[in-house]
């Protein structure tokens, strides 16, 4: 029976970088490729994150204002691509906004007045985990809004939009699609992690049982929502990865940044994941 290559303790401590150690890999001819894939995530990630420092900076030097809206049903992948958005980002001129439930004033004020405050200054980039569209799917799934708001919303909801895009407001609506059975190997991946165990809710739970549900409201938000100044941006997310830099490749594919020109990788995001809504024939979710 022929023996598995291995690694012995003297390769590595022969080695002093992560090439010299690739180059013993391939010379024993160690299998990693799970470890290859994610080596190749992690430098594209790195080649990316310096596009999107560049483009901050010229979002910052030309006083844009830049909004990147995620939504999705639960466990999609919103914070972990908003993390990594961020994540070399100067904290000056970038926010995260993720709203809790409205207060009772809140309650009382126009619905789209506390995402108002919340939108981007001249120089700065905000992204939003979850957004107005709330109103869109996940309240008249669980009852938080009676059919008049949501119908008021949804007549509303283009017009503000559009005021928002005549004022120079650059608004990036990403929809990250996942499928059910995902979505439920993800809830029970939560809940078996301590560290993970927050970010499951009743709510959460309920997004299994209430899937078709959802899946109406989706629809008819994408049909009252999409326009042409500020269209629908779906993603499929089953693989986080994939997902996470190909929302990366169409934020910077939207501007013609300072230095743009000198990328080490390629901008223009895939198609087969990234896409207006109406050009995908059947989301995942």
């Amino acid at each position: 029976m022929k023996e598995e290559p291995v690694l012995t303790i003297e390769d590595f401590e022969n080695v002093s970088t992560n090439k010299e150690l690739l180059t013993i890999i391939k010379e024993k001819g160690v299998s990693i490729t799970k470890v290859q894939v994610k080596l190749d995530y992690e430098e594209e990630l790195r080649k990316l994150q310096i596009e999107l420092v560049k483009l901050q900076q010229w979002i910052a030097k030309n006083k844009k204002r830049v909004a990147v809206i995620f939504e999705g049903r639960d466990a999609a992948g919103k914070g972990g691509s908003i993390r990594r958005f961020m994540e070399h980002m100067n904290p000056r001129s970038t926010r995260l906004v993720a709203l809790n439930k409205p207060t009772e004033v809140e309650k009382g004020q126009w619905y789209f007045q506390r995402y108002i405050k919340e939108l981007p200054n001249p120089g700065e980039i905000v992204f939003f985990d979850r957004s107005w569209y709330n109103r869109a799917v996940v309240e008249p799934v669980m009852g938080f809004c009676n059919d008049d708001q949501y119908q008021n919303f949804l007549v509303q909801v283009p017009e503000f939009e559009h005021m928002l895009y005549e004022d120079g407001v650059v608004v990036i609506k990403f929809w990250l699609s996942i499928s059910k059975d995902e979505q439920l190997r993800r809830f029970n991946s939560r809940n078996n992690n301590p560290l993970k165990r927050w970010k499951f809710s009743p709510v959460d739970k309920r997004g299994q049982e209430l899937w078709d549900r959802y899946s109406h409201y989706k629809n008819e938000m994408f049909s009252k929502t999409h326009t042409a100044y500020s269209p629908w941006i779906v993603v499929k997310t089953n693989n986080k990865k994939e997902a996470r830099v190909e929302c990366m490749r169409h934020v910077l594919s939207q501007f013609d940044y300072d230095g743009k020109e000198e990328a080490q990788t390629i901008l223009t995001p895939d198609p087969n994941i990234v896409m207006r809504y109406y050009r995908s024939v059947k989301h995942l979710d």
